[in-house]
């Protein structure tokens, strides 16, 4: 086997990591002269800042808006506007999932406590309209237009998160792949992909047809991303040695393997139970994952990303764009599926 090839979407991301930290760690730098308000709530969220992920969400959409012809660092405050969304929906998520880890770290709420936390998210998701509203290189009208974006994704996302929230809390089972699919949409692929594109577009001065293509690549990559992170987090190399590994089965997560495997009769009542128990015995856990592999859940839920990704392929082929963009747009999509690899 020859070397591993760096993808070129991961060489962009780590390119301008720096520019995008930076930028999303000064809204919580000298905000108050009180140092109690400090340590309470800014720098709470400037050590989760300083914590990222990959931060591809901001990033596109800074890319959508050179795709398109425009200059990359003027979509900065709408990127940051998706990524304190991010944060914000991350920190009370693992509240409402009772987690314990986030990107490696303890969670915001174990640290400092659930109220704090709980506030912590709220300033983040305010910061999702001032960081766009405070922007003076934008138009009032550029403003209120993008608002209504960052408005509509944060409606469905919690939408999504509602039904994710209330299949668990009355325990329910009976639910279809169109079931799932209809929530991970809301919950996940608005704010991962959709969005961040449709953004980054029209603030680059796009055509409703180049802004409405990428939101659709944005879509069916951004509901790819989740697949591949719900498989991942089943059998996934890396995140084996992670002490959150196959969390989903322990809080009982609806995923699309979850729902696929439900279907047949033969074992759905075992992983009922385990689904509906908590346990974080590994030897349940594994019992669990030997159950999807045997419906074939995870290869219906990997092949189900790539035809997601073949479509997104399709989109972005139809559209004029910046040739170097669209290459880098190719990548991530070809990376969202390639980390079970």
């Amino acid at each position: 086997m020859g070397p591993l090839v760096q993808s070129p979407f991961i060489d962009f991301l780590n390119r301008h990591m720096e520019e995008i930290n930076s930028y999303l760690v000064s809204f919580f730098l000298d905000q108050t002269d009180n140092a109690d308000i400090d340590a309470y709530l800014y720098a709470p969220l400037k050590r989760y800042a300083e914590n990222p992920g990959k931060r591809h969400r901001p990033l596109i959409c800074m890319l959508a808006a050179q795709a398109v012809g425009g200059d990359f660092s003027s979509a900065i405050s709408a990127a940051a506007a998706i990524e304190h969304f991010q944060s914000a929906a991350l920190i009370h998520d693992d509240i409402a999932d009772n987690g314990h880890l986030r990107r490696g770290k303890p969670c915001m709420h174990i640290t400092e406590g659930e109220g704090i936390a709980i506030n912590c998210g709220d300033l983040a998701l305010s910061l999702v309209t001032g960081s766009v509203l405070d922007d003076p290189s934008l138009s009032d009208a550029m403003k209120i237009r993008l608002l209504h974006e960052l408005v509509d994704m944060t409606t469905r996302t919690i939408e999504g998160q509602a039904l994710d929230l209330g299949w668990v809390r009355d325990g329910r089972f009976d639910l279809t792949v169109d079931d799932y699919l209809c929530m991970a949409t809301h919950k996940t692929a608005y704010y991962s992909g959709a969005t961040p594109l449709a953004c980054g577009a029209i603030i680059g001065g796009g055509s409703e047809e180049q802004i409405e293509a990428l939101r659709s690549f944005g879509l069916d990559t951004g509901l790819a991303f989740q697949i591949q992170d719900d498989l991942l987090n089943l059998v996934g190399e890396k995140e084996s040695r992670n002490k959150d590994f196959r969390s989903d089965i322990t809080e009982g997560k609806r995923t699309l393997v979850a729902v696929h495997a439900l279907g047949p009769e033969e074992h759905h009542d075992e992983l009922v139970e385990i689904l509906s128990s908590g346990t974080d015995d590994p030897e349940q856990l594994a019992r669990a994952v030997e159950i999807f592999e045997s419906c074939g859940s995870i290869e219906y839920a990997h092949a189900y990303s790539l035809e997601l990704i073949a479509r997104a392929k399709q989109t972005l082929a139809g559209i004029e764009l910046d040739e170097r963009c669209r290459s880098l747009f190719i990548a991530m999509a070809d990376f969202f599926v390639e980390r079970l690899n």
